[in-house]
C-alpha cells in the first residue's frame, strides 16, 4: 500500500499529518528536534510534549554517548 493511501485512511487533518511526518523524521534521525518542531508547526516544547505522548524519547543516547556526555 502506498504512503498516500495510508495517510488518507487515517482521516487526519493536514496539521496532524505535518506533525506525524515531523515525528517520524525525528524518530528516524532524519532531522533535528528543532527542525522537526518547525516542520510540524510547533515550538520545541510543544513538539517534545508530542514525542512524550507518543512514547518517543527526546534524548536517545547510547550508553557510550551518555558516559561521554556525563564526563563533559
Amino acid at each position: 500500500m502506498k504512503t498516500s493511501a495510508l495517510l488518507a485512511d487515517q482521516q487526519e487533518s493536514p496539521d496532524e499529518l505535518k506533525v506525524g511526518l515531523a515525528v517520524k523524521m525525528y524518530e528516524t534521525r532524519q532531522v533535528s528536534l528543532g527542525r522537526a518542531a518547525k516542520l510540524g508547526g510547533l515550538t520545541k516544547r510543544a513538539f517534545m510534549e508530542v514525542l512524550g505522548r507518543r512514547g518517543i524519547p527526546v534524548f536517545d543516547y547510547s550508553p557510550e554517548e551518555l558516559r561521554e556526555e556525563i564526563r563533559g
